[in-house]
């Protein structure tokens, strides 16, 4: 049970954190005072053009406990070293800071292409009605990019739903947790299924959670489509 909630909230959180990490530069990005903005967007969209699986690795290493550089760094600056993977709670928050590194690039570029074709006139009837920056992105920018956005993002906690990669070569589930049967810390189901068949042959338990995990993502899609076509259908009437 604890390994699924983990999961949900994983997967919630990672999905929420790059919208917003991403949403954010973009609309840094798109600012009209901003300068250099195609040098700046190849800034921003280098981490994603280098492999995950060596970016991943690297990480590994920089945040190691004994010798990673950035606990040095940190060390060196007067400062006790970070449990960055071997504390659970720890360990769980820095998989969500490195999961912002690989995805909000995509999710920037993304919602660059969505503020580019925002139309302007409800913005300047805004402008003449006396709104405010915060009330524009809560009224007209938010629901805007959400609409045009609402498939990636259910593709994306789909995605970060069963992310072993990350997981797996980040932490290997660690650190141990007693409490969990043949899993850690910070292992989510799918992480799970994998060393249950190819470390103990638990074939029947790992089936049974593929199982489960097929039917919590399935309810949580439908339930999003369902939602993104009643809305659709209340816009157009």
């Amino acid at each position: 049970m604890g390994i699924a909630i983990w999961n949900l909230i994983w997967a919630m959180a990672s999905t929420l954190t790059v919208f917003i990490a991403g949403l954010t530069l973009a609309m840094m990005l798109n600012h009209p005072r901003v300068k250099l903005k195609k040098f700046w967007r190849t800034v921003f969209i280098l981490p994603w053009a280098v492999p995950q699986f060596i970016s991943i690795l690297v990480f590994r290493v920089l945040l190691n406990g004994t010798f990673g550089p950035v606990n040095d760094l940190i060390v060196k600056m007067g400062f006790s070293p970070v449990p960055w993977l071997s504390d659970p709670t720890m360990a769980k928050i820095t998989i969500i800071l490195v999961n912002l590194w690989f995805s909000t690039p995509f999710l920037m570029a993304l919602m660059s292409g969505v503020l580019t074709t925002m139309p302007r006139d409800l913005y300047e009837a805004a402008d003449v009605d006396g709104a405010s920056s915060r009330h524009k992105l809560r009224k007209i920018t938010l629901p805007l990019v959400l609409s045009a956005t609402a498939p990636i993002l259910i593709m994306q906690f789909a995605f970060n739903f069963n992310n072993f990669n990350l997981i797996y070569l980040l932490t290997d589930g660690n650190p141990n947790n007693a409490d969990y049967f043949y899993a850690g810390s910070t292992d989510i189901l799918i992480s799970w299924i994998f060393k249950m068949t190819l470390n103990q042959s638990q074939f029947n338990m790992a089936s049974a959670v593929s199982i489960i995990m097929f039917v919590m993502i399935a309810v949580f899609s439908l339930w999003n489509y369902k939602q993104m076509k009643s809305n659709q259908e209340e816009d157009w009437s």
